[in-house]
């Protein structure tokens, strides 16, 4: 048995945000990791030397706390990107943030005077029933653009996304995804080019050779400074004693350890975390941690020859008759990604559920209809350029915000603030959409809580920290139960352990 002050269970952006900031303080903490390397869904991808993000993850946040640790992790190791992005529907291709010249050329006056009487419509229903809160997606976004607006470029790769009805999506995604949008700040910003939405900012951070670049920085100055960051090593088991967690049972290999702590700070699964507890919760918190639900995703990426395809960083896919749902130019998020600059490799991005027949189809058979697609959508592939392909799979890439999500989640919610020395952060520990930089903030937020002060991570990523100049302090909260210990008398140095 060994023990460490803190065991931070995942090395995405939450776990190892959490393991910088207790070194900093020279608090000692173990990181525990299932997968092979660190980064989570932000780790990035190499094949034969073409380097891939998982998703596309953009270094832009209003958390100044959070702009520091990649600051003070890469240094001058990123470069500045300009974002450009289209939407592909029925054949044409829209600019995404709105251009009103292109979107006009593309609908035509008639289509888009009834997108304007659409929104104008929605507009009245709102001024009928002031105060009405639109319980769905579907009714979230008819509100702020209108019936038509939302079947052209929501309703498809909404739907694609989640694979489920937009209808059966509760409003909350929306609300923390597409915070301050409508038709009118649209049209706003492509007259006058403000930036009211993180999702319409023109420039962003990126490190040169991939996001996962940043996470493997991270994990050399733990262990530089004795702070170890375990791979492939599986938490089985989580022991409790009454409303505190005592120690945690691993494996790595074919051996088998245990640890103990003072604190626990988990980025796991959140349904994971619940069945590994032992004893086990109470049948109704299992039950709601078996209701909720997750998204898949598989991203197959292209090794094209051609030095050049389309000046996008990527491209939506809204068309239903096309599989893919986002398509990745690796090489416009950074040149460095591709070896060879007379390449060019294209991320095809599908979304699906594990058992489905995309998400089991071959991989060969993957990398064949990825090809037929791109060829489809004429962005410049044509089937003698296809050198190469290769698959990855990530399991829980999205939680999923169904009619029920909210109700489970509020129990597992509650049962989790019972525990004194137990703390869930980061996108799966939290089941929430968070983006990288607000996990991170959950993280420090964390951190934070074990050296005494007050902080509700369920308030991270609200309306306000989203779009406004923002520090740790303004989330101050008395709902963190004064029970949980202030770690100052540990915070000395102890000498680096290893795993037996």
């Amino acid at each position: 048995m060994q023990h460490y002050p803190v065991i931070v269970i995942g090395a995405g952006p939450a776990g190892l945000t959490a393991a910088y900031e207790l070194m900093k303080r020279g608090t000692p903490s173990i990181v525990l990791e299932q997968a092979d390397k660190v980064g989570g869904i932000s780790r990035t991808e190499v094949y034969k030397g073409y380097r891939f993000d998982i998703g596309g993850h953009r270094f832009f946040t209003k958390v100044g706390e959070v702009q520091q640790i990649w600051k003070e992790i890469l240094g001058d190791e990123f470069i500045e990107v300009p974002r450009l992005s289209r939407i592909y529907y029925r054949n044409k291709f829209y600019n995404y943030p709105l251009s009103l010249p292109n979107t006009f050329k593309n609908l035509g006056i008639v289509q888009s005077a009834l997108i304007f009487l659409s929104y104008l419509k929605a507009q009245l229903n709102l001024a009928l029933h002031p105060g009405r809160e639109p319980e769905t997606f579907e009714e979230w976004v008819i509100d702020r653009f209108g019936e038509r607006l939302y079947r052209m470029f929501f309703k498809t790769y909404t739907e694609k996304v989640w694979g489920i009805p937009c209808s059966k999506i509760r409003a909350d995604w929306a609300a923390q995804r597409i915070q301050g949008m409508s038709l009118k700040s649209a049209v706003v910003n492509a007259l006058f080019g403000s930036q009211t939405a993180k999702s319409l900012i023109k420039k962003f951070d990126y490190p040169v050779l991939g996001p996962g670049m940043m996470w493997e920085r991270c994990q050399e100055k733990l262990e530089v400074n004795g702070t170890p960051v375990h791979l492939n090593t599986t938490v089985s088991r989580i022991e409790r004693e009454g409303t505190r967690i005592t120690r945690v049972t691993a494996h790595q290999g074919d051996r088998t350890f245990h640890l103990s702590a003072d604190h626990f700070i988990s980025s796991m699964p959140v349904t994971a975390l619940l069945r590994c507890l032992d004893p086990l919760p109470p049948p109704e918190v299992l039950h709601a941690a078996k209701s909720l639900k997750y998204r898949d995703f598989l991203i197959v990426s292209l090794i094209i020859n051609r030095d050049h395809l389309f000046p996008d960083n990527w491209i939506y896919i809204h068309s239903p008759e096309f599989k893919v749902g986002r398509i990745q130019n690796f090489k416009n998020w950074s040149p460095a990604m591709v070896p060879d600059p007379g390449k060019t490799c294209l991320g095809m991005e599908y979304f699906c559920s594990v058992g489905e027949p995309l998400w089991e189809m071959p991989n060969a058979e993957l990398i064949k209809l990825a090809t037929r697609e791109a060829i489809a959508l004429k962005i410049g592939v044509r089937k003698e350029d296809v050198e190469d392909g290769v698959v990855i799979r990530q399991r829980k890439a999205y939680p999923v915000y169904d009619a029920e999500y909210r109700q489970h989640l509020k129990v597992i919610q509650d049962y989790l603030e019972t525990f004194d020395n137990l703390q869930t952060v980061g996108r799966n520990g939290m089941h929430r959409y968070n983006n990288q930089d607000h996990s991170m903030l959950t993280a420090l937020l964390a951190v934070r809580n074990i050296f005494g002060e007050q902080h509700d991570l369920w308030t991270v990523n609200t309306a306000r920290s989203y779009h406004e100049e923002f520090t740790v302090n303004e989330t101050q909260s008395t709902r963190i139960p004064s029970s949980r210990s202030p770690m100052n008398s540990l915070s000395a140095p102890r000498p680096k352990a290893t795993i037996p």
